[in-house]
């Protein structure tokens, strides 16, 4: 199950036009027949293998796919 859990989040990051960065909320709703506690658990594997990494802005924290994360090192970058 946790298989198929995986690949449905990636399958819904991968497929939300124009947003790289996700709320834990938003993640939970690709596996909709997890309980949260567990897709908790899925995510934080997720980022431990490194399919996933956070972003934080300070406050609040999101997911985002690791291939996004040098985009997001250069978002900065233009910004500073």
């Amino acid at each position: 199950m946790n298989e198929e859990a995986k690949q449905a989040i990636l399958d819904f990051m991968v497929h939300k036009k124009g947003k790289t960065k996700h709320y834990f909320n938003e993640l939970c709703k690709a596996v909709p027949d997890i309980k949260m506690r567990q897709a908790k658990k899925i995510i934080n594997e997720m980022v431990n293998e490194g399919t996933l990494k956070y972003w934080s802005s300070g406050s609040t924290t999101l997911y985002m796919l690791s291939e996004f994360a040098d985009l997001d090192a250069e978002e900065k970058g233009m910004t500073e």
